[in-house]
């Protein structure tokens, strides 16, 4: 068994899964019947404990045994930012948001990270968590990707940030029934903890999230992808945006190792032995780039064979930024192509981005930027990049 989160001298509670808690509740003389209290107490029954205090009906001496030797948070609350559509900092998601809400959180070593909520006027409310603190893969039109990689963060900070959006928020928006993998980070490059976070946030008796609705972001990391497939029933999300090799190579640079045609055909394998999973494909569109005609029905013969939907987002400009937004217009166009080829096809327009709150715009990167790739000759008009 790989060693137990610990805080200082003390264990950390939520970076546990169930039979890990269960466990350590007995080595210090309890009885398993109190582990499934306290796990419900940290996760269920609109508790989401985050002091021994808070842990009504137990026992005394089982709350002074946690008090001695637990922790109960894995995270700090900074700051909760609105953004002017509402979001308290997200993502798009499949509906109209009323307002979206933008988390900091300050870790035990000082670092910021950032999650995002996106209440639904349908109830389906969704809070976007972070995997890492900035990202390893330098996707060129990301602001995380600017950062570069700072550190990975733990099981309990991750799901640490699904507690905080119930506790904080449901009373206001309603319940948090949705979590997706795509705030500051590859979750992929963080695989052990994110698959361990989502198996908690999964739990039957704690958060109870459906599987189907704990969504997985990668770029593309191949090994990982095949794992998460056999190993986990949360759903996949893949992050495509291009329909070449030169442009993807361009883009996204974890391309050059995991080429289009080996991801492709790694989800063709791997989908046959999934009983009704469709894959997501998110293609943020960049104008002059990957908005082409051409692209669509490039795409449409790509995605032939893999059960799939697709999801077209607005590029959000930032601080830095050599892309630009496809025009609403022409991302009609193409959804329509996409749509008349038999694609299910979903359209997300910008929200968000005013508080920096929009997908591709979380994260502060410090004094040193990942860098700048140079753009292939046939962009460099579309780009206004001199020669």
């Amino acid at each position: 068994m790989p060693p137990l989160p610990n805080k200082g001298s003390k264990l950390l509670l939520k970076g546990m899964r169930y039979s890990e808690l269960e466990k350590w509740v007995q080595s210090h003389g309890f009885r398993p019947g109190q582990a499934l209290m306290l796990w419900k107490r940290l996760y269920g029954d609109n508790i989401w404990a985050h002091q021994s205090n808070e842990l009504e009906g137990l026992n005394k001496d089982f709350k002074n045994m946690l008090s001695e030797n637990a922790e109960f948070k894995a995270l700090s609350l900074k700051e909760i930012l609105t953004a002017s559509d509402g979001t308290k900092k997200n993502i798009l998601i499949d509906c109209e948001p009323h307002r979206r809400l933008q988390i900091l959180f300050k870790l035990e070593d000082g670092l910021v990270i950032e999650t995002v909520v996106i209440p639904c006027e349908t109830g389906r409310n969704t809070v976007c968590v972070s995997s890492q603190v900035g990202c390893a893969m330098n996707c060129q039109f990301c602001f995380t990707g600017r950062m570069g990689l700072t550190r990975h963060l733990t099981a309990a900070e991750i799901v640490e940030q699904a507690v905080f959006a119930r506790r904080l928020l449901t009373s206001e928006v309603g319940s948090i029934t949705n979590v997706v993998f795509m705030g500051m980070g590859e979750p992929f490059h963080n695989i052990d903890n994110v698959m361990k976070a989502a198996d908690i946030m999964v739990h039957e008796q704690g958060l109870h999230f459906s599987p189907r609705k704990v969504t997985v972001s990668t770029s593309g990391l191949v090994p990982q992808l095949r794992r998460f497939l056999k190993e986990s029933n949360c759903a996949l999300a893949v992050s495509l945006n291009a329909t070449t090799d030169e442009v993807r190579n361009w883009i996204m640079p974890i391309n050059r190792k995991y080429k289009l045609d080996l991801l492709l055909q790694t989800l063709r394998v791997e989908l046959r032995f999934k009983h009704n999973y469709k894959v997501l494909f998110e293609y943020v569109m960049l104008a002059g780039v990957n908005d082409s005609i051409e692209d669509a029905r490039r795409l449409v013969n790509l995605v032939q064979g893999i059960p799939c939907k697709i999801n077209l987002i607005s590029f959000n400009p930032h601080c830095g930024s050599q892309f630009r937004p496809t025009s609403e217009e022409k991302m009609i166009e193409f959804r329509n192509l996409l749509a008349e080829a038999g694609c299910i096809v979903f359209l997300r327009l910008s929200r968000g981005d005013d508080q920096m709150a929009a997908c591709g715009q979380l994260g502060k990167p410090g004094p040193i930027w990942a860098p700048v790739l140079r753009v292939p000759e046939k962009f460099r008009t579309a780009m206004e990049v001199p020669a």
